[in-house]
């Protein structure tokens, strides 16, 4: 999500830290494990700090937390990592280009007005007020 916010390419990024962009590809739908030391150096291209990449990650409770390549369902059967990867809604490329837009709006009183819009049309629905 930060390459794509950036506008950063999986090539630029990847010579940025002497890979391919397929393995840039594999890291980011969790095919492939990243190691610590590559970790810092994505995080120092990305010019985020290492904890930026585990703000989102659920805590686990009480049995062992599931592998970085699988996660139970609520139906108990596991997602491989590429499927947890598709079903974020921050790894969509309708919230990338959303979050981009959003921040093309100069005028910072219009996108706080774009803001509290979008927050009071989530909440009439999760309200169950609208017809939506």
């Amino acid at each position: 999500m930060r390459r794509t916010l950036l506008g950063m390419s999986q090539e630029k990024l990847g010579d940025s830290i002497g890979l391919t962009f397929q393995q840039v590809q594999k890291y980011e739908r969790g095919a492939n494990r990243i190691g610590s030391s590559r970790l810092f150096e994505l995080s120092r291209v990305l010019d985020v700090p290492v904890s930026f990449f585990f703000d989102d990650a659920p805590e686990p409770e009480g049995a062992a937390a599931p592998t970085a390549a699988t996660a139970p369902t609520s139906s108990g059967t596991e997602l491989s990592g590429e499927s947890l990867y598709e079903q974020d809604t921050m790894t969509r490329q309708e919230t990338v280009d959303l979050i981009r837009s959003y921040y093309e709006i100069e005028d910072a009183s219009v996108r706080k007005r774009v803001f509290d819009l979008t927050k009071a049309i989530a909440q009439v629905r999760t309200d169950g007020d609208g017809d939506a």
